[in-house]
């Protein structure tokens, strides 16, 4: 932490990078530890591979323009700090500026906790035990001696409502970073509300469009239960991201199934695959076994193919999974 603090303090130039698509924990980290920068005269700037804008529930977050797209990242960053991204295929087409980077000789600073982060950078503020990536970027900001005001305070209560599941899976001391951020002038339910409560009337047809066609499967996850949703293109059509997003957490209230996995399509027989589990499957296991990682509660990965062999890949996954004490 000290030696991440002493390259930034020491750094004119920073970009900053969040995984592809986005969520509160990867831009809310990069914005808040990029604000914190340019306030030092750092010339900054945060990016990611894709979309071309955050996720609308994020945009409000960036009120110092500090996003830009992909093609106005330098080829080859001086210092390069990459949030929340576990590997670098979750750069997506930035990947290449991780090596551009480190041959030209500068420093590449990852801050995750992710327990599969594969260690890409040349230095790692990884914490596998801290609930989002913004606990992290907290105490380094700390490090830094820098202010925290309300807008870089929205920024990390972003990250840490959602990746919490709105404190359900929050330790002591999460609790008291987040009442620090609310003493620095947090709205808690302006701030929550677009984030996790809001969703256009179409969201309502698609949710029961998917959850009609669910299927629980008792005996499957080492018979402690597996659902699971698709959300195909014809569902999502002109719904945001943030609202394909957030069916897992509907699936997962299934009360006869341990495991949930949604597969959400991205273009024809291209998924993205969310699973949660309980509190008894490791899921990260599963979705390594897959092409992916994350937690052991919570993890993702891509696949291409036909959903039934997605789902016939996970069922023989979670059976090989390791269940947690």
């Amino acid at each position: 932490m000290a030696e991440a603090a002493r390259k930034l303090s020491e750094a004119s130039d920073v970009t900053l990078f969040a995984h592809i698509n986005p969520d509160a924990d990867a831009l809310g980290s990069a914005l808040a530890l990029g604000r914190a920068l340019r306030r030092r005269g750092c010339a900054v700037r945060v990016s990611f591979g894709m979309p071309e804008l955050p996720p609308f529930s994020l945009r409000d977050l960036d009120g110092d323009d500090l996003v830009v797209p992909p093609d106005e990242v330098p080829a080859a960053p001086p210092v390069l700090v990459v949030c929340d991204t576990g590997s670098l295929q979750r750069l997506g087409k930035l990947a290449d500026r991780v090596g551009a980077t480190i041959a030209v000789g500068g420093d590449v600073i990852v801050i995750d906790h992710h327990v599969s982060n594969t260690r890409y950078g040349t230095l790692h503020l990884v914490d596998e035990h801290a609930e989002a990536t913004v606990m992290i970027v907290l105490r380094l900001l700390d490090e830094l001696g820098a202010e925290l005001d309300l807008p870089t305070a929205r920024c990390l209560y972003a990250g840490l409502v959602t990746d919490t599941r709105s404190f359900r899976h929050a330790s002591a001391a999460t609790h008291r970073a987040a009442a620090r951020l609310l003493e620095a002038g947090v709205d808690p339910e302006a701030t929550t509300r677009p984030l996790l409560d809001t969703h256009p009337f179409a969201w309502m047809n698609m949710l029961a469009e998917v959850l009609g066609e669910a299927r629980l499967e008792p005996t499957a996850a080492q018979g402690l239960g597996f659902v699971h949703a698709t959300v195909r293109l014809a569902h999502s059509n002109r719904l945001r991201s943030e609202d394909v997003d957030s069916v897992i957490d509907v699936v997962r209230t299934t009360s006869e199934a341990e495991v949930a996995a949604v597969l959400k399509e991205t273009a024809p027989e291209h998924w993205s695959v969310s699973l949660r589990s309980d509190s008894r499957v490791d899921v990260g296991h599963a979705a390594a076994a897959c092409g992916g990682g994350g937690h052991r509660l919570a993890s993702g990965f891509t696949a291409q193919g036909p959903a039934e062999e997605i789902i016939a890949a996970m069922r023989k996954a979670l059976d090989e999974a390791p269940l947690l004490a």
